[in-house]
């Protein structure tokens, strides 16, 4: 006698991933009349950001190519949200990751860290994401026997994620009227994918990053390029343009769209944000209709206990803090 297979309900983690929502702006729009402004909500992924994609890609990848077995450990550098998506990955698939990361991220961060059960090597806050590279390079070299190193800042696996996925969604959300997609720059995965596939659909579209304006800054993740160990996945060429965003900017803009859109993220979505909204007054002035897209990797979930949300941030009275 034969049974006939369970069929098995429900969704799996890695069905979570991607096909995130595009959220309207528009208070921030209200007053530029024929442009859009839209936010895709990468904080309805199941590890809270963006890098669920990029993260998801390498694992299965190295997993297909037997570059992640039993016995061996997957290791990278991160600042935070892909360790995240790593950690949750190898708790759901019993393989463990060992990640390296400045000491100074967020206490949320190391919460969550520790609660799916990745072995945290600290690496002096003084040298950013740059150290952590540096960290997780040498203990790869020194130890090959363990580890999978994903580098994630060089695994072409990054930017594909963007380029099958991210890309095609947003150009279904909008039904192919996206003029602009702007986002900020970090391993650059998402720029580099989504821009390479947005351009193949339409050439006219605007494909602009978004960077600190000094290699002291406040923006967990994204890097200051001039001043940082380049991703060899990142190519300056693929920019229409690059906005150098202040970190107080991105602050004003957090509390802003807390305040007055409902929509609590992180700084670096904020100074996205901040980003396009430039772009948005630049189109209204020349009478041009825009529909702007932006990414807003992650929620204000691991940033709350920053200072900045309750202490007045220089310039927080003026410009964007009286627009509607």
């Amino acid at each position: 006698m034969t049974t006939a297979p369970i069929k098995l309900l429900g969704v799996s983690l890695l069905d979570r991933i991607g096909n995130t929502p595009l959220i309207r702006l528009d208070r921030l729009t209200a007053h530029l009349p024929g442009i859009q402004l839209l936010g895709k909500a990468e904080w309805a992924n199941p590890g809270g950001s963006v890098k669920d994609r990029a993260a998801s890609a390498i694992v299965l990848d190295a997993q297909r190519k037997g570059q992640l077995i039993p016995g061996k450990a997957l290791l990278d550098a991160t600042s935070g949200n892909t360790g995240i998506a790593y950690a949750m990955l190898g708790a759901a698939q019993a393989f463990p990751v060992v990640l390296c990361m400045p000491s100074n991220v967020s206490p949320e961060r190391k919460n969550i860290l520790a609660a799916y059960g990745a072995k945290i090597v600290w690496t002096d806050p003084a040298d950013g994401s740059d150290g952590a590279i540096r960290m997780a390079r040498k203990l790869a070299a020194e130890q090959p026997e363990k580890f999978f190193y994903a580098d994630q800042y060089g695994n072409d696996n990054n930017w594909l994620a963007h380029y099958h996925g991210t890309a095609n969604e947003i150009w279904q959300q909008t039904e192919g009227r996206v003029t602009h997609f702007i986002t900020g720059l970090g391993t650059s995965g998402t720029f580099m994918g989504t821009t390479r596939r947005l351009r193949e659909l339409n050439p006219a579209i605007q494909c602009i990053s978004m960077q600190p304006d000094s290699p002291f800054n406040g923006f967990e993740g994204l890097k200051h390029m001039a001043t940082a160990i380049v991703p060899p996945i990142y190519d300056p060429t693929l920019a229409d343009r690059n906005i150098d965003m202040p970190t107080e900017r991105a602050y004003i803009m957090a509390k802003r769209l807390g305040k007055r859109q409902g929509l609590l993220v992180g700084v670096s979505a904020a100074g996205a944000v901040a980003a396009s909204l430039d772009i948005a007054e630049e189109e209204a002035r020349a009478g041009r209709e825009a529909v702007i897209v932006t990414i807003l990797c992650d929620s204000a979930d691991k940033y709350l206990s920053e200072r900045f949300w309750t202490e007045k941030t220089e310039g927080e009275d003026a410009g964007e803090g009286q627009q509607p």
